[in-house]
């Protein structure tokens, strides 16, 4: 029997009764660390804090003991989990350092006004947490660059800030975003930032079975790198779906674009 068309990794032949193309996650068990390990495509090999100790996040604050910034900031590998839900408020990007798992799983964590910045970093995981309503000068949801690499982003909630959702640039590669919902946004995923940016064809990225909820472009937009898109749906797209250019590669497989209200789009070429 052949392959499944539309999941599995790029360029990879699952057996049809690999349980993981029937079921998202249906390998995985009950235990806290058994999410490492089960991304698929470019940010497949992301570890996180697997190897480090669990830290708990206790407090809503913005940093001191037990917050969130805290965690993130520590040199050692940590799996860092959440013993409270609520709005963090940000007053500035959280910086996450290599090796660190931030897992949102099993609370409702939201944070408010910036975002977490992955910079020259390897092994993060970020899963179930939203983040939203940031403000200020380059502010990411996520922002991944520079010469960032080994990440993977899951089941998060992604909207309503000043740039981009997700920002791929700078040399960073080997990430996949995976069961996000992306919203109340402009500009969704950048992934190579400049055509002077030649360091970006390095670049790989994963984007799967994600929920593109009114964002109006850059689904991804995308220069240098290989981006490999599929089983996504983006609805109410309204100045373009996916844009490739400067040496880009696009790989697009089952994915569904759907315009917003504008459906008349013209051609309008440089002066």
């Amino acid at each position: 029997m052949a392959p499944p068309p539309c999941d599995g990794q790029l360029g990879s032949e699952p057996a049809m009764e690999d349980a993981r193309y029937l079921l998202p996650y249906a390998t995985v068990d009950s235990s806290l660390r058994a999410l490492a390990g089960q991304a698929e495509g470019f940010g497949r090999h992301a570890i996180g804090g697997l190897h480090g100790d669990v830290y708990h996040v206790t407090t809503l604050e913005d940093d001191g003991p037990g917050s969130l910034r805290e965690g993130c900031r520590r040199p050692e590998p940590l799996w860092i989990v959440f013993d409270v839900s609520g709005t963090i408020r940000l007053s500035s990007g959280v910086r996450v350092s290599s090796y660190k798992t931030v897992d949102g799983r099993g609370r409702r964590v939201r944070l408010a006004g910036r975002g977490l910045e992955l910079r020259e970093c390897e092994h993060v995981i970020v899963c179930g947490l939203e983040i939203a309503g940031g403000r200020g000068h380059d502010a990411d949801a996520l922002q991944i660059k520079p010469r960032s690499r080994h990440v993977w982003v899951d089941r998060c909630t992604l909207r309503d800030f000043a740039d981009d959702l997700v920002d791929v640039t700078n040399g960073s590669t080997d990430v996949t975003v995976s069961r996000c919902h992306l919203a109340a946004h402009d500009k969704a995923v950048l992934v190579g930032g400049s055509s002077a940016h030649v360091e970006d064809r390095r670049i790989r990225v994963t984007i799967h079975h994600c929920f593109f909820d009114g964002t109006r472009q850059r689904h991804p937009r995308v220069r240098f790198g290989r981006v490999h898109l599929y089983n996504n749906y983006t609805r109410g797209w309204g100045i373009y779906a996916v844009c490739a250019s400067v040496e880009s590669q696009i790989i697009s497989r089952c994915n569904i674009y759907e315009a917003g209200e504008k459906n008349v789009f013209r051609y309008q070429p440089r002066p």
